[in-house]
C-alpha cells in the first residue's frame, strides 16, 4: 500500500506547470530607449523595492506609490532573471514621450471667452473670482517659469526628474497659464506646482513621466490644499500599460488627472496615459466650434476644449499662442480647480460633472464613437 501511494504522487509531481516568465510588454507606437526598463513588481510581492533593485547593476527611477517597482538599465542575463522572479508582474520597454507637435499661429484668448458662454462668439470670459482658491494644480511637462509676473507668486516649480531644473521650452509654462495665470487663467486662484519630466526639447521617458505621477501622488499630501489636486498632463506617447496603471492609481488617490488626447487625428486608444479609462481624456476645438484637425478621437475621450491659437504665458515675462490638444488639457485642469473650489466636487467626480456642464452636440467634424461634449463653467 505504501508503495502505491509513493508511485501515485510520483506523475503528479512530474506534472507540475512550469511558472510562466513575467510579461515583457514591448514599446508600442513610441521610440523604445534601448537596455531600459521599467520592472513593475506585484502588489503582493514578498521582497521590497531595493531588494530587487539589487538584483541589477544600474537602476534610476524608484517607484513606492502609484506603481510598485522601478526603472533600470538591464543585460539580457538581468532582464531574463528578473522576468523569471514570481515577485514580477511585468517588465516594459522604456520609451519616448512627449508634448507631440505644435503650431504657432496668432490669435487670442477666445478659449476662455467659449467655455463660459453655450453660443460662441463672445467677447467676455465670466467665471467667480474666487475660483481656484484653495485647490492645488500639478503641471507634469516640461517645467513652470514661475517667474513669470502673471502667475502673481502662486506657481513654483518644485521637482525636476530629467536635465535642467528650469522650463526651457516653454510648453509647460504655457499650459500653466492656461490653467491659473492672471491674464489667460480658468482658474486665476489657484495655486500651481512645476514637475519638469520632460527635457527642453519637449520629450522624455515614460520612466520619468512616472516617476512625476509617482511623486505627485506623495507631495500632495504635505501642501495646504484644502479644496483639491488636480493633476495637468500634456503629453503622451504610444500605449504603455504601466503609464496608464501609474495614471489610474494617481487618480485613484484623490487627484483629478487631465490628460490630453494626442495631436495625430487617430484613435486615441493607442496613446497614452489618453487610453486610460479613469483619467479626463482632453480634446481640442477651435474657434468655429469644429474638431481641431489634429486632434485625436474615439471612445477614450471625456470632454473637449479649445485647443487651436491659444495665447497663454511663456518664457521670460513673454506670451505665445499655440495649439494642440496640450493646450486643450489645461482648461480642463483649470476647470476641475475652478469646480472642485465653487462646488465641492470631489476628484472621483470631477469628469462626470464636468460633462454634465458641457455644452452638447454643437460640435462639428467629430467621429461616431467620441462624445460631442464642448466644457462649460456654468457661469452664465
Amino acid at each position: 500500500m505504501r508503495l502505491s501511494i509513493i508511485a501515485a504522487v510520483i506523475p503528479l509531481a512530474i506534472a507540475a506547470p512550469v511558472v510562466e516568465p513575467a510579461p515583457l510588454l514591448e514599446a508600442r507606437g513610441s521610440q523604445a530607449i534601448p537596455g531600459k526598463y521599467i520592472v513593475k513588481l506585484k502588489d503582493s510581492a514578498t521582497i521590497g523595492i531595493m531588494e530587487a533593485q539589487a538584483k541589477v547593476s544600474s537602476t534610476g527611477h524608484v517607484y513606492k506609490n502609484v506603481i510598485k517597482g522601478f526603472s533600470a538599465s538591464l543585460t539580457k542575463q538581468e532582464l531574463e532573471r528578473l522576468r523569471n522572479d514570481p515577485d514580477v508582474e511585468h517588465i516594459e520597454q522604456d520609451a519616448i514621450i512627449s508634448i507631440g507637435s505644435i503650431t504657432q499661429q496668432p490669435g487670442a484668448t477666445w478659449g476662455l471667452t467659449r467655455i463660459s458662454h453655450r453660443q460662441r462668439g463672445s467677447t467676455t470670459y465670466d467665471y467667480d473670482t474666487s475660483a481656484g482658491q484653495g485647490a492645488c494644480v500639478y503641471v507634469i511637462d516640461t517645467g513652470v517659469d514661475d517667474g513669470h509676473r502673471d502667475f502673481e507668486g502662486r506657481a513654483k516649480q518644485i521637482k525636476t526628474f530629467v536635465s535642467g531644473t528650469r522650463d526651457g521650452h516653454g510648453h509647460g509654462t504655457h499650459c500653466a497659464g492656461t490653467i491659473g495665470s492672471k491674464t489667460w487663467g480658468v482658474a486665476k486662484k489657484v495655486s500651481i506646482f512645476g514637475v519638469k519630466v520632460l527635457e527642453d526639447s519637449g520629450s522624455g521617458a515614460l520612466s520619468g513621466v512616472i516617476a512625476g505621477m509617482d511623486f505627485v501622488s506623495s507631495d500632495k499630501n504635505s501642501r495646504s490644499c484644502p479644496k483639491g489636486v488636480v493633476a495637468s498632463m500634456s503629453l503622451g506617447g504610444g500605449y504603455s500599460a504601466t503609464v496608464n496603471q501609474a495614471a489610474a492609481r494617481l487618480q485613484s488617490s484623490g487627484v483629478f488627472v487631465a490628460v490630453a488626447a494626442g495631436n495625430d487625428n487617430r484613435d486615441a486608444a493607442n496613446t497614452s496615459p489618453a487610453s486610460e479609462p479613469s483619467v479626463c481624456t482632453v480634446g481640442a476645438t477651435d474657434s468655429a466650434d469644429r474638431r481641431s484637425t489634429f486632434s485625436n478621437y474615439g471612445r477614450a475621450l471625456d470632454i473637449f476644449a479649445p485647443g487651436t491659437g491659444i495665447t497663454s504665458t511663456w518664457l521670460n515675462n513673454g506670451q505665445n499662442t499655440i495649439s494642440g490638444t496640450s493646450m486643450a488639457t489645461p482648461h480642463i485642469a483649470g476647470l476641475g480647480a475652478y469646480l472642485m473650489t465653487l462646488e465641492g466636487v470631489k476628484a472621483g467626480a470631477v469628469c462626470a460633472r464636468i460633462q454634465a456642464l458641457s455644452t452638447k452636440n454643437v460640435i462639428t467634424n467629430v467621429p461616431a464613437g467620441t462624445v460631442n461634449y464642448l466644457a462649460f463653467n456654468g457661469a452664465t
